[in-house]
């Protein structure tokens, strides 16, 4: 281990000299100004801000944010800045950079009527964009996620993995914090991961990977943040898109974004509802060898899901003036799920297959039903100062109430070899009742101070209560009352209160910028068993949080960025709930109360790379981890548990390599290559638990368009094998196919989409301890073949022509 950060130290080192030998000094000036709408007088984001040399040769440029605000650095002497944006007329000003600061007001841009009828896109929207502290995707290009889910679409990313639960992992670490549009949201709901199939990827915008959080963020999750920003129309009038999607395994569904805007006041909405049904299943051959005896079993797996989701966001933005704007919003998340699982197991006397003897047959039956429903309400309230939206306070209050019922009808069936039949054996039934209260409330304020510099402060108090009633019962010949089995059932109650205040100071001198944050977080968590045995447990931890970040560009193509941070995994309330499921009675899962945090110190450095036709980033990255938290598993009776215990500690090493290349105005090339190296080592219960693993996966997309309204996009993704503590995660690989065609003169567009097209998507895992080894193979879907159609109101596609000038400028950051 003190090899690997010896090395560690050495190449960042070598890292920084070589890059530095680069740099080179000169004056610069800073270029602000905003731009907006003429009429409206609305900010306009996405604008393509240029300067260009006497040679009309791009020399820097930024996009806008949403605010419309632009600010970027260049070196003394004189250019032409041009402005374009979709539609409006382009705007040409002389720029005589002679002094440190310029600052051009705010530009209003006009209605070009000659483009409205045909409109051209100089330099199109970058698929991924590299800010200070986050990588923002465009996800609206990407064809494998037309009608397709939230949960699919960030399974498409970089870096970015789904396993069969829904969990999501992000360079190879669990624990990803999950937003939507940088809040907790109700659209994650309770279920965390699993509830992202419930989300359509036609309602999202964008989604920002942070994988080296700021003092701004919430403290929680040390893999990072992966932020999901819904759809919300900036025009004025009435405007939106519809779409519908069929496809096989049967999948139906409608969804719909809607926006008004008029005056001081915006109104807007989305609905959808979604009806799916997804095969799967796979096996577990499990080899048990205790010091008696030996045996086997084999798990033959069969799944089921079929259930129809809805989802409506309304509110509306309210300006009283232009510094003051209002925003309230509501949220109801409604889905009714059906699950038939099968689990036939066929048990041998013997681990050897060619001596072994089937000596006993039988199946396990689940039906269950799955409701939740969710309800959120918001409240925002922004205030600018001075005209500067960089200058601005902020407060939002946020209350969500989920609920979940899951009640299972269990059946054991034995198989009676001369009738060569199976038969009722056992029946069973588990009533899960589940309800989650949530209370938000923050503030922040951001302040420049003079030209380059800023301050900013908030604070955030987070409310949650969860409770959840467990109750598995049996049927018992001869009585009319089922009997309630006491090992499985409980009432579990789980409180946690977080208080957080944080600091940041952002400065920037000449090349050089730089950011310096601290967060404290006082975290009160109590857990209750109120049954079988009334047992609290109450835990209570003030932690500090701080956050480094470093900038420094050798010229408007060539950057070197590098960060630290420090941030933690409190135990959730599934993890230290004491009993989880009863889905497989010889494969339990249970909780750990005993559970102490996790912490994770991170470190990162890259170098970024702007071409005319391509963008390159290229990244080393350290996390050291202690407390770590693995599932472990343990046979007792040849039934299997899986508890998650706190390990000593983690050490990982990668690298990470993103490329985006136009090889020419039809054709574009996305890459990523993620290689690490990860130590972990524990002890529990005097049993050692460690694992060393190199490994890397993998991502490469081709997007081509063949005309002005027909694309294709072919992505394959591929993760080498993993070594854990009890085993091994065995290579994956899948590969999607996408097509799409504007029709209705560009006011609609039909896709094609089929995800998983050699249906290799399929999770398998070895895992060994004292005396049991089990190779498994699990598939949530088979290959889904998706026809999607969407009708944009009052807003046509715009035709790409061209590749972009001057490679991928980083635009405003948006904050959260």
């Amino acid at each position: 281990m003190q090899n690997v950060r010896n090395n560690t130290l050495k190449l960042f080192i070598l890292i920084l000299i070589s890059l530095g030998s680069h740099s080179a000094w000169a004056q610069t000036t800073s270029v602000s100004g905003k731009l907006v709408d003429a009429k409206t007088k609305e900010p306009l984001a996405y604008a393509n801000v240029s300067v260009l040399d006497a040679n009309d040769e791009i020399v820097t440029g930024t996009v806008t944010p949403e605010s419309g605000v632009f600010q970027f650095q260049v070196e003394s002497g004189e250019y032409n800045l041009r402005i374009q944006f979709i539609s409006y007329q382009t705007i040409n000003r002389k720029l005589v950079a002679n002094t440190s600061t310029i600052d051009f007001g705010t530009i209003e841009l006009s209605e070009d009527v000659n483009q409205l009828s045909e409109v051209e896109v100089v330099a199109r929207r970058p698929q991924m964009e590299m800010k200070l502290d986050k990588r923002v995707f465009n996800v609206g290009e990407d064809l494998s996620n037309i009608g397709s889910n939230a949960e699919s679409l960030l399974d498409n990313l970089p870096s970015v993995t789904v396993d069969i639960e829904g969990n999501v992992s992000l360079r190879g670490s669990g624990n990803v914090r999950i937003l939507i549009d940088g809040r907790p949201s109700g659209l994650v709901g309770i279920s965390g991961g699993s509830a992202l199939r419930q989300i359509q990827a036609d309602m999202i915008e964008r989604v920002e990977v942070i994988t080296n959080p700021s003092a701004r963020y919430e403290a929680e999750g040390n893999a990072g943040i992966i932020n999901i920003i819904m759809k919300k129309e900036k025009k004025g009038g009435f405007n939106g898109s519809v779409s519908t999607n069929l496809g096989y395994p049967y999948i139906g569904g409608i969804n719909s974004n809607l926006n008004y805007r008029k005056g001081s006041l915006n109104l807007f909405g989305a609905y959808g509802i979604t009806y799916r049904e997804n095969f799967g299943g796979g096996y577990i051959d499990q080899e048990f060898t205790p010091e008696d005896t030996t045996y086997s079993t084999y798990v033959d797996r069969q799944r089921e899901r079929s259930g129809i989701s809805q989802n409506a966001r309304f509110g509306l933005d309210y300006s009283f003036d232009e510094s003051t704007t209002v925003t309230g919003s509501f949220l109801y998340r409604i889905s009714d799920e059906n699950n038939l699982s099968n689990n036939f197991y066929d048990d041998y006397d013997g681990i050897d297959r060619s001596t072994r003897e089937l000596v006993r047959r039988s199946v396990r039956i689940q039906d269950e039903k799955e409701d939740e429903e969710v309800l959120e309400y918001e409240l925002n309230f922004t205030k600018t100062f001075g005209g500067n939206d960089e200058h601005k306070l902020t407060a939002d209050i946020q209350y969500r109430n989920n609920t979940e019922t899951e009640d299972s009808d269990l059946r054991n069936e034995r198989f009676v070899i001369s009738q060569n039949q199976f038969v009722d054996s056992i029946q069973q039934r588990s009533l899960i009742n589940e309800f989650s209260e949530n209370i938000l409330l923050q503030a922040n304020y951001v302040k420049p101070i003079g030209e380059n510099r800023s301050f900013e402060a908030g604070w955030r108090s987070t409310l949650r209560t969860i409770t959840n009633e467990y109750e598995v019962t049996q049927e018992v010949e001869g009585q009319e009352a089922d009997s309630i089995l006491s090992d499985f059932t409980n009432d579990f109650i789980y409180n946690e209160d977080v208080h957080a205040l944080y600091a940041i100071y952002n400065s920037e001198l000449n090349k050089f910028t730089y950011q310096i944050g601290l967060r404290a977080e006082l975290t009160d968590i109590s857990t209750r068993l109120k049954s079988p045995v009334d047992t609290t447990n109450a835990r209570d931890y003030l932690n500090l949080f701080p956050s480094v970040f470093m900038t420094y560009e050798f010229n408007k193509l060539h950057s070197l960025q590098a960060s630290y941070s420090r941030r933690f995994d409190r135990p959730g309330f599934r993890s230290l709930n004491p009993f989880s499921n009863f889905n497989d009675d010889r494969n339990i899962r249970i909780g750990n109360p005993n559970l102490n945090p996790e912490f994770t110190d991170s470190y990162e450095v890259g170098l970024v790379n702007n071409f005319s036709d391509a963008t390159l980033y290229s990244g080393l990255y350290y996390r050291r981890t202690t407390g770590v938290t693995e599932r472990i598993n343990t046979v007792i009776d040849g039934i299997t548990y899986a508890q998650p215990q706190n390990l000593a500690e983690r050490n990982s090493i990668g690298i990470e390599n993103n490329y985006s290349h136009d090889l020419n105005d039809w054709w574009r090339l996305n890459g990523n290559l993620n290689v690490f190296y990860s130590e972990t080592y524990g002890v529990v219960n005097e049993q050692v638990f460690s694992a060393e693993t190199f490994t890397a996966s993998g991502r490469a997309t081709s997007q081509m368009s063949f005309s002005n309204d027909f694309n294709m996009q072919l992505s394959a993704f591929y993760r080498a094998p993993q070594q854990t503590t009890q085993g091994t995660r065995k290579a994956f690989y899948m590969v999607d196919l996408g097509f799409s065609k504007e029709v209705l003169n560009n006011k609609g567009t039909l896709a094609l989409n089929v995800r998983d097209l050699l249906n290799s998507r399929k999770w398998r895992t070895t895992t060994v301890g004292e005396d049991f080894f089990y190779d498994s193979e699990f598939q949530w879907r088979t290959t889904t073949v998706t026809l999607s159609f969407d009708y944009r109101i009052n807003s046509n596609k715009k035709k790409k022509e061209g590749n972009r000038e001057g490679g991928e400028f980083e635009g405003g950051g948006d904050e959260y």
